[in-house]
């Protein structure tokens, strides 16, 4: 079995590169070339010379450099196909709108123009998002939800989760979104919020950081793991027919629950550090999503291992640790 993972240094690409080696899998991620070769998520299996190049393997490339892509295609050859990357930031998408939607949406269509030339196409997944759905007037939400985005990435991932349903309808193609809410780990990058309080946690208990400074605290998320999720793709993949799948929790939490989880974790009331601004709140803000993911436990089998509690925890354990041994982190 032969897998191509685009955004495969990311958090979802680490986790899903894991599983499929675990499963037997010749791994191959499509990369961007920086002037930097530190990819931290994925260092262990880097390093380590019984994996990377015999059954893991990277090649560069970049969304928009669809002949490489389809080059790195063509030799690989594929069964299953993973689409992971894009501009992937919510707020971030207001200051950089065309970009956004050149990589995220056209991006998305360059590849599966790619797949369905091929002669034997590799079965795709494309990692869509809750902010497809906006501002809903029906919660939950489901695979039936109309879409109704309020930002650009939304609008993007919108595209294209409908592009790749009309890939599967009108070319008979196993094509499949994963129609993902929050998930998180500690493997997320620090410029979203769960990770932004996990890390100031750490930090201000460590007496390296004073304060930290966030825009709505009312704001609330279905929150999952992350490494579930990636599970729930691999399974979607292994079905006999393709289909849309919500994954989520059905659960909603605030910031200030999720501030009071992790600054209890490290014996702290969060009260006495955290500041209210009104620069960190989106222009436009999706509210009232919560996922019905039960398309997924029924046809999938699919299950949460962790509850938000636990993965807070979980999250602040891995900072507190990181913070010990490298009091300067900065970025992932």
């Amino acid at each position: 079995m032969i897998a191509l993972i685009t955004g495969i240094t990311g958090q979802d690409g680490s986790y899903l590169t894991e599983l499929l080696l675990q499963k037997g899998y010749e791994v191959h991620g499509i990369v961007r070339r920086s002037s930097s070769l530190e990819r931290i998520r994925l260092s262990r299996l880097y390093s380590d010379d019984s994996v990377y190049g015999k059954r893991l393997f990277l090649h560069y490339a970049d969304l928009s450099d669809i002949t490489t892509i389809r080059r790195i295609i063509s030799k690989i050859r594929p069964v299953e196909f993973y689409h992971l990357a894009g501009q992937s930031h919510v707020g971030l998408s207001f200051e950089i709108p065309e970009s956004t939607c050149d990589l995220t949406a056209m991006g998305t269509l360059r590849i599966m123009e790619i797949l369905r030339d091929l002669p034997q196409p590799p079965r795709f997944l494309h990692a869509s998002s809750r902010e497809i759905f906006g501002s809903p007037a029906v919660s939950p939400q489901d695979e039936a939800t109309p879409f109704a985005p309020v930002s650009p990435y939304g609008c993007a991932k919108a595209f294209a989760t409908q592009m790749t349903r009309i890939y599967r309808e009108a070319h008979g193609l196993f094509f499949c979104n994963a129609i993902c809410y929050n998930h998180e780990s500690p493997r997320r990058g620090e410029n979203f919020v769960t990770r932004k309080v996990t890390l100031a946690a750490a930090r201000i208990h460590a007496g390296l950081q004073k304060q930290l400074s966030l825009g709505d605290l009312d704001a609330a998320r279905d929150w999952g793991f992350a490494g579930d999720f990636v599970h729930a793709m691999w399974l979607m993949l292994q079905q006999n027919t393709p289909d849309d799948y919500v994954l989520a929790t059905g659960q909603e939490h605030t910031i200030r629950q999720l501030l009071s989880i992790a600054f209890e974790r490290v014996g702290l009331d969060w009260r006495n550090y955290v500041r209210e601004e009104q620069r960190f709140i989106r222009p436009a803000d999706a509210h009232g999503l919560l996922g019905n993911a039960s398309r997924a436990r029924t046809k999938l089998g699919w299950t949460q291992s962790l509850s938000f509690r636990e993965l807070i925890h979980l999250m602040v354990d891995e900072d507190v640790r990181l913070v010990a041994e490298r009091p300067a982190l900065t970025g992932m």
